[in-house]
């Protein structure tokens, strides 16, 4: 209930934006799916899911304020506006804070601290190279340096045609 009420709120967050949209339905899908085959406990599995559905929500004031989306914009901006958006659904502190610390680092690749930072990281990269138009060995390079997931890796490879 909790996840299906993030994602609806979000949709409305975007005001019809369909590409910010779909792509954090995409992430999410692919965070959702990672975490499960990695078997995370069911606070973390609900932690990361949050995460998910909330990583980009900087992404339109930063295209307004900033005339970007790049990364440190989006960090800079992402964990108040996650700690806003979160507010009315009354989860545990520890939860939100950690939520909004994924949120607001999710383009930080030093210094993974835990499986769903690793996960949101490898599901958001899974879309961005899509997305973005990546070549195969610049898929392939990042897949070398950042993902660790046995799941992530599958997937990338399968999704890519990487070997």
């Amino acid at each position: 209930m909790l996840i299906s009420q993030a994602v609806e709120h979000m949709i409305l967050f975007y005001q019809g934006s369909v590409h910010d949209i779909e792509h954090f339905l995409k992430v999410w899908a692919y965070a959702k799916t990672i975490g499960e085959q990695e078997n995370l406990r069911a606070d973390v599995q609900e932690t990361l899911e949050l995460a998910a559905i909330a990583h980009d929500i900087a992404c339109p004031l930063c295209r307004e304020k900033y005339g970007s989306t790049a990364g440190p914009y989006q960090e800079k901006e992402g964990i108040w506006l996650t700690k806003e958006f979160y507010r009315e659904f009354d989860l545990p502190v520890e939860q939100l804070d950690r939520i909004c610390y994924l949120v607001g680092h999710h383009h930080t690749f030093h210094e993974i601290d835990g499986m769903d930072y690793q996960i949101l990281v490898e599901a958001d990269f899974l879309v961005n190279a899509s997305e973005s138009k990546l070549g195969k060995e610049e898929i392939k390079n990042f897949r070398n340096r950042i993902f660790k997931t046995k799941t992530g890796i599958r997937l990338i490879n399968d999704i890519y045609q990487l070997s």
